[in-house]
């Protein structure tokens, strides 16, 4: 069901884009974390026009697996286009090829991966992540290593 929907969502890359920015390098080029979380919005945004999401305001879709190739470095200012196809829905479980490109003809590969996302029902999704909350141990510190 679905196979070949797809959606394109375009970026510029910005200072705040950057390995610098992220911490994820030392280079003012667009981090791999942020690509990553560009093509996450790419997948939301095709996997928002499957028929069984669709009329279902208590479903939605939580990622469960990525596979990201980070072939090419695209600087501040560089404008990339990345588009998230579903190649496979079986069940809960959607899978999309995802691809990135920039250059002057927006055609110079940047990245290319697999992402899956599996849908659920958002309250008791949320409910069980509360749950396992309540479970865990209370600490003072917040993010400490």
């Amino acid at each position: 069901m679905a196979p070949g929907l797809e959606a394109v969502l375009t970026f510029t890359v910005t200072e705040q884009d950057t390995a610098l920015a992220l911490g994820s390098g030392d280079l003012d080029v667009l981090a791999t974390p942020r690509l990553l979380a560009w093509c996450e919005a790419a997948t939301c945004a095709a996997v928002d026009q499957l028929p069984v999401l669709l009329g279902h305001p208590g479903r939605t879709t939580v990622g469960t697996r990525v596979a990201l190739d980070h072939v090419a470095a695209s600087g501040v200012g560089a404008v990339v286009r990345v588009s998230a196809t579903v190649v496979h829905h079986e069940g809960r479980t959607v899978r999309f090829t995802i691809a990135a490109a920039d250059g002057p003809n927006g055609d110079r590969v940047v990245a290319t991966g697999e992402v899956d996302r599996v849908i659920v029902d958002r309250d008791r999704f949320l409910d069980r992540v509360r749950a396992v909350q309540r479970q865990l141990p209370r600490s003072s510190a917040h993010g400490s290593s």
